[in-house]
């Protein structure tokens, strides 16, 4: 990972944060493409003092406000960043928004914002990024999204949301094939676990969901043994992050719980 540059949406915070740190550690350029440039009362941390961490980790930063939705706002950031850095390596489609309503209680201005970021986000980031991935070192996109899974028991619990997540997963399905002879890596990460997040906390289960949550930090981990594979072999899949650290040989999974003496609940989708 040393001097690869590295984009990532949402990495103001969370898991995307937490990627960023590890991939810093062993020394990447990390743009950190996210919409937080003010302190939010409930959501911690800013592109500014993701992009402080990431510095003190050992990686260079570069913040820059983005919102995925907007296609010249894409567009700029992008090329600003492979401007700054002389390229790009990986991109990491972590930006994505929640909702689990159910149908006939979603208000379609939600609707549409998750699929505006979760979807069209990842795919038009996708779109603008691969003219430099092809120029890339060991170029990898990585989705965090799950493995396809036509069951109807999570269309029929929350439908709008699986249609987006299954929407990003469709896309490493379509462009690993479509890039495979650009060389191009395009995977899938989704935890095995509920991850302590500002959106467990916040939406999902509040504080007593996230202490039988495991950190971010088994995300990052599982994040760079994909990205440190050679993009030519390892494209396609739809990896889980404990079913990767397994295979690297990991055989600590309590260091990632937020409390041991809890049982962990297993994420959505799986």
């Amino acid at each position: 990972m040393k001097n690869k540059t590295v984009f990532i949406t949402g990495s103001s915070r969370g898991i995307g944060k937490a990627i960023a740190l590890r991939l810093a550690k062993e020394g990447a350029n990390i743009i950190i493409a996210a919409k937080t440039v003010e302190p939010h009362p409930k959501l911690e941390g800013t592109i500014y003092t993701a992009a402080k961490e990431i510095e003190e980790a050992g990686g260079q930063a570069l913040p820059i406000q983005v919102d995925i939705r907007n296609e010249e706002n894409v567009k700029a950031a992008i090329e600003k960043a492979a401007e700054h850095f002389g390229g790009i390596d990986i991109l990491i489609n972590n930006a994505s928004a929640i909702n689990l309503s159910q149908t006939t209680e979603i208000p379609m201005k939600r609707y549409d914002l998750i699929h505006e970021i979760n979807v069209r986000g990842t795919f038009m980031v996708s779109k603008y990024c691969i003219p430099f991935l092809k120029e890339g070192s060991n170029p990898h996109i990585l989705n965090l999204s799950p493995p396809l899974n036509m069951s109807p028991e999570w269309f029929g619990k929350h439908l709008a949301y699986t249609m987006s997540k299954y929407g990003m997963s469709m896309i490493v399905l379509g462009l690993s094939d479509e890039l495979k002879k650009a060389g191009i890596a395009v995977n899938a990460l989704w935890p095995k676990t509920t991850i302590a997040t500002a959106a467990v906390e916040n939406i999902i289960g509040g504080e007593e969901l996230m202490k039988c949550s495991r950190t971010p930090e088994i995300m990052a981990d599982a994040a760079f043994h994909i990205l440190s594979q050679a993009s030519k072999e390892c494209t396609g899949n739809f990896f889980v992050d404990e079913d990767v650290l397994k295979t690297a040989g990991e055989t600590n999974f309590d260091k990632y719980a937020v409390d041991t003496s809890k049982q962990l609940i297993p994420d959505f989708f799986l």
